[in-house]
């Protein structure tokens, strides 16, 4: 698995596209709690995080139950580390759980 993990509006996805000649069916954007792994592309993985805290999921869980699905994959993260911590407690948990995901990804990551 490759891990490509930065700010917004950073250039992530475009440079997915460049380096892996990516086309856009070879994508999924997370906007749930449901994950496409079969394409060989996830972007946006702290919208998958912030659907799984609406939805009391545990998004590390759910990514450990699927790590085999996921091993060949390029999986796309905008850090949420950064700026004023927010003072609404969804939120900072969002932030907190977005992170430790990108940490249990990297740990697993092939590349990052």
């Amino acid at each position: 698995m490759i891990l490509i993990i930065g700010g917004a509006y950073q250039g992530k996805l475009d440079y997915a596209k460049a380096a892996f000649s990516l086309a856009p069916e070879d994508i999924f954007t997370c906007t749930g709690t449901e994950i496409d792994l079969s394409k060989p592309c996830v972007n946006a993985l702290e919208e998958f995080c912030y659907a799984c805290i609406q939805q009391e999921m545990d998004p590390i869980a759910y990514v450990q139950e699927h790590r085999e699905d996921w091993q060949n994959s390029i999986l796309i993260c905008n850090d949420l580390s950064s700026g004023v911590v927010p003072i609404d407690p969804v939120q900072r948990q969002w932030r907190h759980v977005s992170g430790r995901l990108c940490q249990y990804l990297a740990g697993q990551a092939r590349q990052v």
